[in-house]
């Protein structure tokens, strides 16, 4: 298993964090998803590592901004 840290802009609520986590979630291999309101942190946990282009789109379809 391999995980990794994304940084995210523009999540205000639950409602954020549920997008963002449905739609990491369905990046293929992705086994888990963590994220952080606070700080932004999406700790996305995959079979292989996931390209952070990959992460970029899931992110920009839920509507917020890769930061970084």
């Amino acid at each position: 298993m391999t995980e990794s840290v994304y940084l995210v802009k523009g999540m205000t609520c639950s409602h954020c964090v549920a997008s963002v986590t449905e739609e990491a979630g369905e990046i293929s291999g992705v086994r888990g998803v963590d994220v952080d309101l606070a700080t932004g942190r999406v700790t996305v946990t995959s079979e292989e590592p996931v390209a952070a282009d990959q992460v970029a789109d899931v992110v920009h379809e839920a509507g917020y901004e890769p930061a970084g």
